[in-house]
């Protein structure tokens, strides 16, 4: 079984690189199963119910959130309406909706959570490790993949390996840049820091340059994040694929594609 994770989706150009390359990659590699973070896909923060509509008709099994969970007002009023878009596990907050899910996938129970890490975040969250564990204790899904949206590449690794032989996959999100360390652990769990994000590739983690540059180098208090509505898009995601007896893992591909604008 191949399932595909797609990193964090970012603005319009995102969506845009989303459309040029899922359905050739689910046939070319023959994937049962989407997984995508959208917590970025509505202008760089948060996802309101259009978009979480426009992933779904598009292919996409499983959506996942991060930091920008609440950003969209409207989340509240729809998220326990759906059966395919996550948040969180490990708030503090009581916020609705679900951080761990399983599906099923032609007999195939697949689990996908969400959490957030704790480090350099300004989020308070309940400790990650503690909440999977919870979930772990009483899981007997085939397959449980972790999206860990979190800033430190320390903390992901260690969390990954902390979990040993008791899930399948801990995939990295949130800081938007592909790291080159997609690996099988020793402990058997599938791996990579960070998978990276589909948006704007003239840009700087998805968001337009000058507009960043001024905030952060010229430090212009007045200037605002945006986002492009065309540009070169890049298309970031891995492709986790697992023994169709055993549901071990066996290999961990990430992908990383261009697509030119016009």
């Amino acid at each position: 079984m191949n399932i595909l994770f797609i990193g964090d989706i970012v603005g319009k150009v995102g969506r845009k690189a989303l459309i040029d390359n899922l359905n050739t990659i689910k046939k070319k590699y023959d994937i049962s199963f989407v997984i995508a973070n959208g917590e970025n896909i509505s202008r760089g923060r948060g996802i309101n119910r259009n978009h979480y509509d426009f992933l779904v008709k598009n292919g996409v099994d499983c959506v996942t959130l991060g930091n920008h969970y609440k950003d969209r007002i409207d989340i509240e009023s729809y998220i326990e309406k759906t059966d395919k878009l996550i948040r969180p596990l490990n708030l503090l907050d009581d916020f609705p909706g679900e951080g761990s899910k399983v599906f099923d996938c032609d007999g195939v129970s697949i689990r996908v959570t969400n959490l957030l890490g704790s480090a350099f975040s300004n989020i308070p969250v309940k400790d990650p490790y503690l909440e999977v564990l919870n979930i772990i204790e009483n899981d007997e899904s085939d397959i449980h993949i972790i999206d860990f949206h979190a800033e430190s590449t320390g903390e992901k690794k260690a969390f990954a390996y902390s979990l040993k032989g008791s899930v399948s996959a801990v995939l990295g999100t949130h800081t938007h840049v592909q790291t080159r360390d997609a690996q099988i652990l020793n402990t058997g769990v599938l791996y990579i820091t960070d998978v990276g994000m589909c948006g704007s590739y003239n840009s700087v983690l998805g968001t337009e340059i000058n507009s960043v540059v001024n905030r952060i180098v010229k430090h212009d208090e007045n200037s605002r994040f945006t986002y492009l509505d065309d540009d070169d898009r890049l298309f970031s995601a891995v492709i986790l694929k697992f023994d169709d007896l055993t549901f071990k893992g066996v290999e961990i591909t990430p992908l990383y594609i261009i697509n030119k604008k016009g």
